[in-house]
């Protein structure tokens, strides 16, 4: 051993500085000044470091974060000590300046065996008098551990280091050694990281302009138990790359003019709340996250500026339509509030740590594998089929268990405009299995009539039967008092049958249709007369046009499976241009009266425009239309930014008031919407007697939508009525059955541009108001569909 030498021995894998003060030498050089020894990182691997010195030399050192003994083998050194413990302390100017946080009192407690304790809130976020303490210390464990040339927290490469920062935090806290504990303190270790490197950065390699400065900038001695000069050098190297400028220059211009400032500094969230929380006294285990939103905007002076407290009263009146389990899955209520997107893993207003999962107290979901995605799949599709199945299997039974009731006056009323008044001559139809003609028979349209001494039930007229086409028909209703369940059996009696099932002969319908045309007329005589499908003059109602286009597709290639046809929708349609495809299934849908896809929609849609709004100025600038294609439930879930843009661009492309016809497809519904956008309101026409508030995410679409149009138009609101944007609910004609849906809301649209009004009444049009629409009303729409193909030869041989 050296008796010369001085040796340190140390436990920890930290930076290490010795300073001494008097004559010591270096090699061949000696010199009396004050000077310090930096340990390397190289050094660390060493059991001890060997610093020459003189006999007598005064020498004291300095370990930081943690001070150790110091172990001599000059006999000299303790009496020079003595000797100079009375000498005058050093008059050399001071630097006045904040030093380095190395978290001392942490390690003088450890050694003391004292730990601190740490709380968590109800979102597993740091909380408690301590929080701030390990938080900053947190930060010291990084610039020791971690270098500042680390560009990405994720790299394995930093897996030890990590661990040696999560130990040395064990050893002076009371946390839980759980993945979870773990995993937020490595990830707040990664946001004071990040911190680190841009505070060197904005300190010593930007100019006053904010802007990196091309000279060599000084090494920060500073900071050198922290930063060797090799890795400053690369450091900067990294700074002066064009990607990094790039960058940074988007990042501070996004980041230089927020639009609501965060004013509470280092508190955080979870600090904010706590402090509410004790303030207030509250019982409450966590804060909505628009609140806290909101309390971290106000200032010293206690204020709220009115924007915030505008997206506060908005997020208020969301948070009470939409619920939880749709606020998890899709956006919450103050991103859809703000009009921004959701981040995954992270709940905007609540602060580091807290996670959709830790707040909605719901396990995070395994995306299925394809296997289960397919079995899934063929589950469905069987419960679909059998479904169909025992739907018209129990149709029947389910009119016949029925209880009968009195027919109101208002069903009378209603039959009336199909039926004249007495006894009329009529067909006979049944819709199970099939839809068909069975029989022949008087129908008797009398107020009060009764059968068999018992009162008709609603939606029934009653019936005598002449003659049976069908001799396996059944009754829509057996007869209680003959026990006649077949129609053979009823000939010569009465029996009662659905108004949607009953035709009677087209002289006596055209004399009643007659007068209700001329009701028409006279409110439409400056109105364009539309074209409706003419009937048969003699005989029953023929599907002529069905049966045609029928015979077309078994005679051409449309009859093999997968086979199509484009129909292209110009852009004034839908406000772009687009193709439609209609297969072979959509036709099979219209020729059996099923349910109908968005194919169908929209060729009766394009037949609307050109029969009815090409050529005429007054009704294409009133009435335009909304693709179901790019605005359904599925979209609106999984693309709403989309979504919510292609309804802004359709409104701003009007500049008087126009009616949007929008057919909205629920998943396994459609109802129609005629949106209003400058006066701010919606008309909702569901067939099967829905609430809007059934369909919260078409809701919020829809007002959102407007909103933004409001925005970009700058449209002047008062405040009272910036949130209220007018929904009407439309008494509309309602279905009776699971189907009809499709049919219904093509026959809306045609009702409401045909009546050539912007605004539809509560009640809906007295021309056209009645409690269901009959089977030949949606007949009707089938054969002006079916012409439209055969017109437009999509169906040839």
């Amino acid at each position: 051993m050296n008796p010369d030498g001085l040796y340190v021995h140390f436990s920890c894998a930290c930076l290490q500085v010795v300073e001494y003060r008097g004559s010591y030498k270096i090699g061949t050089a000696s010199e009396s000044v004050n000077a310090a020894y930096i340990f390397s990182r190289k050094d660390l691997s060493r059991p001890a470091i060997q610093i020459p010195c003189a006999s007598k030399a005064v020498v004291a050192v300095r370990f930081c974060p943690i001070f150790f003994n110091l172990k001599a083998t000059n006999s000299d050194i303790n009496q020079e000590n003595s000797q100079d413990a009375n000498a005058p302390d050093d008059t050399s100017e001071k630097e006045i300046t904040r030093g380095i946080t190395i978290m001392k009192s942490i390690i003088r407690d450890r050694d003391k065996a004292v730990t601190y304790n740490v709380n968590w809130n109800a979102d597993n976020q740091l909380i408690g008098s301590n929080a701030a303490k390990l938080a900053s210390y947190i930060g010291t464990l990084v610039r020791m551990h971690i270098p500042i040339t680390a560009t990405r927290w994720s790299n394995k490469e930093l897996g030890s280091a990590k661990d040696k920062i999560w130990t040395e935090i064990l050893r002076s806290f009371n946390i839980e050694d759980t993945t979870i504990r773990k995993k937020y303190i490595l990830q707040l270790a990664g946001k004071r990281h990040r911190g680190w490197r841009t505070f060197l950065t904005n300190k010593y390699l930007k100019d006053k302009e904010k802007k990196i400065v091309e000279y060599d900038p000084e090494y920060p001695v500073k900071y050198a138990i922290f930063i060797t000069e090799e890795e400053w050098v690369a450091f900067v190297a990294q700074r002066r790359d064009e990607n990094f400028k790039k960058v940074s220059a988007t990042n501070r211009e996004r980041a230089s003019n927020p639009t609501y400032a965060y004013k509470k500094g280092r508190l955080g969230y979870a600090r904010l709340e706590e402090k509410i929380l004790d303030e207030t006294k509250s019982d409450a285990t966590s804060l909505p996250p628009h609140v806290l939103w909101k309390e971290a905007r106000v200032g010293k002076d206690g204020t709220v500026r009115d924007d915030v407290q505008h997206i506060y009263d908005e997020c208020e009146t969301l948070s009470q339509s939409i619920s939880t389990v749709e606020d998890q899955e899709n956006r919450s209520v103050l991103s859809r509030a703000l009009n921004v997107p959701e981040y995954p893993g992270r709940v905007r207003g609540k602060g580091h740590g807290c996670t959709p999962t830790s707040l909605y107290k719901n396990p995070r979901r395994r995306n299925p594998s394809n296997q289960e995605v397919m079995e899934t799949l063929q589950a469905l599709q069987a419960q679909v089929l059998q479904l169909q199945k025992d739907n018209e299997r129990y149709r029947c039974m389910e009119k016949c268990s029925s209880q009968l009731k009195e027919t109101s006056e208002k069903a009378s009323i209603n039959c009336q405009n199909k039926f004249p008044e007495g006894i009329s001559s009529c067909q006979l139809y049944l819709s199970s299995p099939t839809y068909r003609l069975v029989g022949k028979g008087k129908v008797h349209n009398t107020s009060g009539d009764l059968l068999h001494h018992r009162p008709l039930p609603d939606g029934h007229l009653k019936v005598s039967v002449d003659v049976v086409l069908d001799k396996d028909a059944l009754l829509p209703i057996p007869d209680i008092v003959s026990e006649t369940t077949f129609l053979r059996d009823a000939i010569g009696s009465f029996v009662a049958w659905p108004l949607d099932l009953i035709y009677i002969d087209d002289d006596v319908f055209a004399q009643g249709s007659q007068q209700l045309s001329q009701k028409i007329g006279s409110r439409q005589k400056n109105k364009r007369d539309l074209p409706v499908t003419s009937l048969p003059k003699k005989g029953a109602f023929v599907p002529r046009y069905q049966i045609s286009l029928e015979t077309l597709v078994d005679s051409s290639d449309m009859a093999t499976a997968g086979a199509i046809r484009l129909l292209d929708m110009e852009e004034d349609i839908f406000g772009y241009s687009c193709t439609e495809t209609i297969g072979k299934e959509d036709l099979e849908h219209i020729f059996r009266h099923q349910e109908l896809g968005v194919g169908v929609i929209h060729t009766y849609i394009r037949f609307l425009y050109d029969n009815f709004m090409r050529g005429n100025d007054q009704l294409s600038n009133r009435f335009r239309f909304v693709s179901s294609s790019l605005v359904n439930k599925a979209l609106i879930c999984r693309e709403p930014d989309s979504c919510r843009e292609y309804l802004v661009k359709r409104f701003m492309a009007s500049s008087t008031n126009n009616l949007y016809l929008w057919p909205y497809n629920s998943g396994c519904h459609w109802l129609l919407l005629a949106i209003d956008p400058l006066k701010e309101v919606v008309y909702f026409l569901n067939s099967i007697d829905g609430e809007w508030i059934n369909y919260p995410d078409m809701k919020q679409l829809v007002d959102t939508s407007i909103k933004v149009f409001r925005s970009q138009r700058q449209a002047r609101v008062p405040r009272t009525k910036s949130s209220n944007i007018t929904w009407i609910k439309v008494q509309c004609p309602l279905q009776r059955n699971g189907i009809d849906c499709g049919y219904f809301v093509m026959r809306f649209m045609r009702e409401i541009i045909n009546m050539n009004q912007i605004e539809i009444p509560i009640t809906y049009f007295d021309e056209y108001k009645c409690a269901h629409y009959t089977r030949l009303q949606l007949e009707q729409i089938k054969e002006e569909l079916c012409q439209y193909f055969i017109e437009k030869r999509l169906i040839s041989i």
